[in-house]
């Protein structure tokens, strides 16, 4: 029992882990647009951007407001630009 409870709580701590990370963007970086483009696309969409970066799972993720002023975190494509998660 004494091994079991230490292993349980770290299992639940990896997988809280892995359900915060974002997902996988898999393109190749010469095929990715570019950022200034990226960015003009998703403002005239009607976002205000606040943060931009690129995640660890190689995709762009933007901090920032929709339309409405509702605040978003959004990961895209970088390739195409296609929302791929919205938190």
């Amino acid at each position: 029992m004494r091994i079991v409870a230490p292993l349980a709580a770290l299992s639940l701590t990896l997988a809280a882990g892995a359900a915060l990370a974002g997902p996988q963007c898999n393109a190749p970086k010469d095929k990715w647009m570019k950022e200034a483009d990226f960015r003009a696309m998703v403002e005239k969409q009607g976002y205000q951007i606040k943060t931009f970066k690129v995640s660890s799972g190689q995709c762009y993720e933007i901090y920032g407001h929709d339309k409405a002023g509702k605040k978003v975190e959004i990961y895209f494509d970088p390739a195409t630009g296609a929302e791929m998660q919205r938190k």
